[in-house]
């Protein structure tokens, strides 16, 4: 089983070698990227600063590999990554990595879709929006989120 849990931000360098990694897979006509970003939102008129992530880990990586055999049952897909923070992520930087490739743009696009929003709905993921006064809120996952 693949691990996607990371600690810490989802570093510019991580991404673009994941990128860089494909370009000798020539049955590729599509690749469709997320990156899922700490926002600087105000609650309570404080600004966040940064989301603490914690995560029933074991159970996280299950649900995360059972969404990745559904979407490649669903969707003609030629590879899958998805990459979650766990720990202090702040604000600007990248905390969700899902990267899809196939061999048509149709298939890339909805399977993005799927992805983010299974994760968002099914992932036992939980994130503390750290705010500048140092006081915390449990944020809530939706939709639209």
């Amino acid at each position: 089983m693949k691990k996607s849990l990371k600690e810490g931000q989802i570093l510019p360098e991580f991404i673009a070698d994941s990128i860089a990694k494909h370009q000798h897979k020539t049955n590729i006509g599509a690749h469709q990227i997320f990156l899922g970003q700490v926002r600087a939102d105000l609650i309570d008129e404080k600004e966040v600063v940064a989301i603490e992530y914690t995560a029933h880990e074991e159970m996280a990586e299950q649900i995360i590999h059972e969404i990745r055999e559904e979407t490649f049952e669903k969707f003609d897909l030629t590879c899958m990554h998805i990459y979650h923070s766990l720990g202090r992520v702040e604000k600007g930087q990248i905390c969700l990595f899902v990267f899809v490739s196939s061999g048509h743009r149709r298939a890339a696009n909805e399977a993005i879709v799927h992805l983010v929003e299974a994760i968002k709905e099914r992932v036992p993921i939980f994130g503390k929006e750290i705010l500048e006064d140092g006081s915390h809120v449990w944020k809530q996952n939706t939709s639209l989120s």
